[in-house]
């Protein structure tokens, strides 16, 4: 089971975090959407207070699916995976998906491994130094650098646990995760990629995501921010992606 906080009344959205964040980082985010939908903010498998679930990517997608029901599901980095996880097993229950700072993972096995290894390490770290210094660290790769200390949302990443981090890079990272490149194309729900205008290696993923979709998916680029573009432009990626939802139906109810 996964923690889940709902707020709001409407058609359904659930927001799902990234690395070492909660449902709760998703802050005014979360309320702005909450004014006309039913908003589920869940805490990722091994985050939060859902840390003593740790599960792979394939097998998160039901206890997500279980929090979330049938809804349009938003997903950040790792939340975006874990998204693309439940859409692909779950079709019916995925009305419309969101997938910022998104992909589908490495094809390469080479590279994949080479992952993997990287991910083995950071846990290792982890498990080393503590959450706090952790987090430090982290939020110190050039990947964030355009948020400011309140965008980080550090206090959210500090109810985060050790075990449940180092769970979640070993079994949930990118080096763990099998590439779903090849299945893209069975995405039927409408489908927007979302990237920051700076996030140069991800906005090249998001197109070609995109066009192994098909002509349902679209992408949409938040000008000015890096990966972290919801948090670094809110209002800009705000506006995506209530457009996005009213052209799709699931926008607010009339």
């Amino acid at each position: 089971m996964l923690y889940a906080e709902v707020d709001g009344r409407g058609r359904r959205l659930v927001l799902v975090h990234g690395f070492t964040q909660t449902g709760r980082s998703w802050g005014a985010l979360a309320d702005e959407l909450a004014r006309d939908h039913e908003v589920v903010r869940v805490d990722a498998p091994g985050h939060g207070r859902s840390a003593a679930c740790t599960v792979d990517m394939v097998e998160g997608a039901r206890p997500l699916g279980d929090a979330g029901g049938t809804a349009a599901y938003i997903g950040y980095s790792m939340g975006a995976r874990l998204s693309l996880h439940l859409a692909l097993a779950r079709p019916d229950l995925v009305t419309a998906l969101v997938l910022l700072g998104a992909t589908p993972g490495i094809e390469d096995p080479a590279e994949r491994r080479a992952r993997r290894h990287h991910d083995e390490a950071l846990a290792r770290e982890l498990e080393q130094v503590g959450v706090a210094e952790f987090v430090r660290r982290w939020l110190a790769q050039p990947l964030f650098a355009g948020l400011d200390e309140r965008a980080a949302g550090v206090d959210a990443r500090l109810e985060n646990t050790v075990a449940g981090l180092a769970a979640s890079l070993r079994l949930a990272g990118t080096g763990a995760q099998e590439p779903l490149w090849d299945r893209l194309p069975e995405l039927a729900m409408p489908v927007l990629a979302v990237v920051g205008e700076r996030d140069d290696p991800f906005r090249a993923r998001a197109e070609a995501m995109t066009g192994a979709v098909g002509p349902n998916a679209s992408v949409a680029v938040v000008p000015g921010a890096g990966h972290a573009a919801h948090s670094e432009a809110p209002k800009a990626f705000l506006t995506l992606v209530r457009a996005f939802l009213a052209r799709t139906g699931a926008g607010p109810d009339a």
